[in-house]
């Protein structure tokens, strides 16, 4: 676990529960499986936004991506995520794609505690290799792929107040270890 100094403060609020807390990462760090977990640890109610705006769509992330491309579908995911923030706080799991939307990522980090859930590419590998509905590996060798997304996208969700390791471990020591530096968190601007 790691604070990131560079990452811009949130606002001022009370406590942890009074904001909520959005994970992000590459696909296969464990967003939606340690988040539901998380959620329920701290009693907070947990979404999954792909899940939300499958809802709101009424068609599969792939679907969408096919038929409208993905700027088409960051757009919906950015006023998915706006409304999900402005309710109750929650656990909120992102598609890997939504903290690098520079849109998205300044919604996240001014409305939310962001934490990245950083995991290793072996680890990614094994964990989507569950799974077929990810439209970024159509087709491809999700090793190379996950590479190459990691170059990319780690420098920004660097800027998540959090860093967290999501190993190849069962996924309750990835929730302990955010419950242990939660119990830590201390920024001045949120604790004023």
């Amino acid at each position: 676990m790691s604070r990131n100094p560079k990452s811009p403060a949130a606002a001022n609020p009370t406590s942890i529960r009074d904001r909520s807390i959005v994970l992000v990462g590459l696909m296969g760090s464990g967003k939606s499986t340690v988040g539901r977990r998380l959620a329920g640890r701290l009693g907070m109610r947990f979404a999954d936004a792909d899940d939300e705006i499958e809802r709101a769509a009424g068609m599969t992330i792939a679907d969408i991506f096919e038929r409208f491309g993905e700027a088409h579908f960051r757009d919906g995911e950015r006023r998915v995520i706006a409304r999900m923030l402005a309710g109750k706080p929650m656990v909120l799991a992102t598609g890997g794609g939504a903290f690098i939307n520079p849109d998205t990522r300044a919604l996240i980090l001014r409305d939310s505690l962001c934490i990245w859930l950083d995991a290793d590419i072996a680890t990614l590998v094994e964990r989507v290799g569950r799974r077929s509905h990810r439209p970024l590996l159509k087709n491809r060798d999700p090793a190379e792929v996950l590479r190459e997304l990691a170059a990319v996208r780690n420098p920004i969700y660097a800027e998540a107040h959090l860093r967290i390791s999501s190993a190849s471990t069962p996924h309750d020591h990835t929730v302990r270890a955010i419950l242990e530096a939660l119990s830590k968190w201390e920024d001045p601007q949120w604790n004023s």
